[in-house]
């Protein structure tokens, strides 16, 4: 636990003592914080200049998206949590190549985007806006939340071709209780962020579906779908891409890495090559990029 979380963590505990619900809608609040925002690398500005730059307002905020090529043939690339669009960038090249337009954003929060926070439903609100603008995505890779918040799109309406996941959640509630453990959150105060999600986050769902997981869009997702995760990955556990990938059954291909944790895995060439590899062919050709692949089941 950081200074930060260690401050937040004393104080949310101390008020709900007082009242649950004031400290229930600070725990919320900070939950949807990033406290920190990833700058621009070098390596990543010559690319990044050369982008088309567009906006897309999401409740007051201001999420900023990219684009090259001419919209043609679209994939979609979505950051994860204190992440940013430029974090993807070693997939863009070779998907020009191969014909593609890429589209990518920074959420809320995030990058150069507006706003303090971001939460799912922004991320659906973009993934959506995107979708209207330039169709079916040929291909729709995520990483990490990224995962959460692009299938939380697609189960209201949202179509890929084909899905990648990389390090990615599987359940809301895994982010939930990490977040809860990390600044140890008395009983109390959990069930009242709990509540606060549910209220606020998932009213349109099912009461047996809240939290969101994806393993209840299986019926809405029809698209084959690669799950590459790390198996040191201390982030997100690989525990999540294998509830990821087993949702599928047939239709996902299971992925595993070594010694890459959360985010070198998204520079790691043989990652790269093999997603490039399933864009393009889909999952018979999945696994021949010399990575490690393990059945979804």
């Amino acid at each position: 636990m950081n200074p930060t979380e260690a401050v937040a963590s004393t104080v949310l505990n101390t008020v709900s003592r007082v009242s649950g619900r004031l400290a229930g809608t600070g725990a919320y609040t900070l939950f949807h914080m990033p406290l920190a925002r990833s700058g621009l690398r070098s390596a990543e500005r010559e690319l990044f200049d050369a982008a088309q730059v567009g906006r897309v307002d999401v409740g007051g905020k201001q999420a900023v998206t990219y684009r090259w090529g001419d919209g043609a043939r679209p994939v979609l690339l979505v950051h994860g949590w204190q992440s940013r669009a430029s974090r993807l960038s070693d997939f863009v090249p070779g998907l020009l190549d191969r014909g593609h337009s890429v589209v990518t954003f920074d959420a809320p929060g995030h990058g150069d985007a507006t706003g303090r926070s971001t939460t799912i439903l922004d991320y659906r609100a973009i993934i959506t806006a995107l979708h209207d603008q330039y169709g079916t995505f040929e291909a729709l890779v995520a990483h990490s939340l990224g995962a959460l918040g692009s299938f939380f799109a697609m189960k209201h309406g949202v179509k890929a071709e084909r899905i990648v996941t990389i390090s990615g959640v599987c359940d809301f509630d895994y982010l939930v209780e990490e977040f809860c453990s990390e600044l140890r959150l008395r009983a109390p105060l959990k069930a009242e962020l709990h509540r606060r999600i549910a209220e606020d986050l998932f009213p349109d769902l099912p009461a047996e579906q809240v939290p969101f997981t994806v393993t209840d869009t299986t019926d809405d997702v029809r698209s084959p779908v690669l799950v590459i995760h790390d198996e040191d990955d201390t982030r997100i556990r690989v525990t999540q891409g294998q509830r990821l990938a087993a949702a599928f059954g047939d239709r996902a291909r299971l992925v595993t890495t070594s010694g890459l944790g959360h985010r070198r895995i998204l520079g790691d060439p043989d990652v790269v090559r093999t997603v490039l590899d399933f864009v393009a062919h889909g999952p018979e050709r999945t696994g021949e990029a010399g990575v490690r692949t393990a059945s979804a089941d």
